[in-house]
């Protein structure tokens, strides 16, 4: 039996990376955790594009053109969703998950969810570099893996 497994090398992938602005303090630490994994896996710096957006809701539209760029071997997607006193988080959180999931399967390129959902700022904090690791690093790694099973299809 043949079997494909990805590996963590980045070297040779060109990722991108949107982010939200909204809550930067949080979403710029998973930057830097989604840029350190890239770097640590052996991808080079200069093969990363990381383009901005107001907030998470807007992500998706982004995603999507970038997917269909040539030579983009996978999306990270990143933002922080705390939940307020409204379900207006949760609108986001399942809309965007959707969104990805769909633009994914559409263009064949792998776009992965980095956004923080969150019950409050405290678990926020948590999930963007403390004591729950960075999800941005984590994302990335997902990233670089499927990316590397996709070329051996």
């Amino acid at each position: 039996m043949k079997e494909i497994n990805g590996e963590l090398i980045a070297k040779g992938l060109k990722v991108a990376v949107v982010v939200s602005r909204f809550n930067s303090f949080l979403t710029e630490q998973l930057v830097k955790g989604a840029a350190d994994a890239f770097v640590r896996m052996g991808g080079d710096e200069k093969n990363l594009t990381l383009v901005r957006v107001p907030g998470a809701y807007e992500i998706p539209v982004v995603a999507q053109k970038l997917a269909g760029k040539q030579g983009v071997d996978a999306v990270v997607c990143l933002g922080a969703v705390v939940q307020g006193a409204t379900t207006h988080a949760s609108l986001i959180n399942g809309t965007t998950a959707m969104a990805f999931s769909k633009i994914s399967l559409h263009a064949g390129v792998p776009v992965l969810d980095g956004i923080v959902s969150a019950e409050n700022l405290e678990q926020a904090v948590e999930r963007c570099g403390t004591k729950q690791g960075n999800k941005g690093f984590a994302v990335m790694q997902s990233a670089i893996e499927m990316a590397n099973v996709l070329k051996q299809i």
